[in-house]
């Protein structure tokens, strides 16, 4: 697809982040913009922000909606059809959270939620979209897995499995559907995007929905808590913990949240332009920074020694390449 005028776009996770860039971008090319997310305060913020530079005569709309339950998510589309007619042109499925890392030890609630937000969130979206899809002349289907859906770590002391086993599906269901696509709807496309690290709040908002309270709010018991799992990872780091003050910690957590939003290599918006000049290229694979193209390369060069400690030393593989 290579103009994006007077088309109808879903956009999922509108409120913030990559999500907000998207419909802002999208919007102002002169393509209509459906978006949900969980937090009606963050879409209306996105919606000014569109119609700030919106094409003339485009229409954004905001639907509250979590993509992980599949009643909303009929909800949603039901919206979509009444407000901006039968046809969808393009579908972003780009809401996602972070959380739920260990399975053996992990809180069993917070995995499966973080799992149904990024995998059945993707799902549902295109299960309930299709239809509207199906009625273009020509769609296109982006679907965010992340470089976690091809190396499934943050490092050797961090559990990671709920966040990276979704986004493995993601990518795996993205690419099965390229030749489903072109059986039996060539008309329409897909891309898998795999974004290295973004500026998002992304740590800030998963917290949110796992039902977490902000870091400066946290309990002496959700402090009790992540003290022991932080601690429980290898390194010096469980020394430096042991000796932190609850309100240390959660001055810290805190920090942390705004630093991987405001000092990420690769802004929101930067990202949303990445991503949209791969659907006009036409391209099924979408890497988005110069780190998840490092990443992506060191992988596919020593697949068998990926989880290694050696190479899952975060420091070692997100820094430039000095050869």
């Amino acid at each position: 697809m290579d103009q994006f005028s007077g088309k109808v776009a879903v956009v999922t996770g509108g409120g913030t982040g990559m999500g907000r860039q998207l419909c802002q971008q999208l919007a102002g090319l002169g393509c209509h913009v459906a978006m949900c997310d969980v937090s009606e305060n963050n879409m209306l913020e996105s919606q000014a922000l569109c119609y700030e530079g919106a094409a003339s005569g485009v229409k954004v709309s905001t639907h509250v909606c979590d993509v992980s339950e599949e009643v909303q998510m009929q909800g949603f589309q039901r919206e979509v059809e009444k407000l901006h007619g039968a046809v969808v042109h393009l579908l972003f499925n780009n809401a996602g959270i972070g959380g739920g890392g260990g399975f053996v030890l992990g809180d069993r609630q917070e995995w499966e939620k973080t799992f149904a937000v990024c995998w059945y969130g993707v799902y549902y979206g295109c299960r309930v979209f299709m239809p509207m899809l199906l009625k273009s002349d020509q769609g296109h289907i982006v679907n965010t897995s992340s470089v976690n859906g091809f190396w499934a770590s943050l490092g050797p002391g961090v559990a990671h499995t709920s966040y990276s086993a979704a986004k493995f599906a993601v990518k795996g269901f993205s690419e099965a559907l390229i030749n489903d696509l072109r059986i039996n709807a060539p008309h329409l496309s897909v891309s898998v995007v795999m974004p290295g690290h973004i500026g998002t709040s992304i740590a800030i908002n998963s917290g949110r929905v796992l039902g977490h309270s902000a870091p400066l709010d946290m309990s002496e018991e959700e402090v009790r808590v992540l003290r022991g799992n932080m601690m429980n990872q290898p390194g010096p780091m469980s020394e430096v913990v042991m000796n932190m003050s609850d309100d240390q910690i959660r001055q810290a957590m805190h920090e942390r949240g705004i630093a991987f939003r405001d000092n990420a290599p690769t802004s929101a918006g930067e990202a949303a332009k990445v991503i949209l000049d791969g659907v006009r290229e036409k391209r099924w694979r979408i890497l988005v920074g110069d780190d998840a193209h490092r990443l992506d390369a060191r992988v596919r060069a020593n697949p068998e020694d990926v989880y290694d400690l050696d190479f899952t030393a975060l420091s070692s593989i997100f820094e430039e390449d000095n050869a």
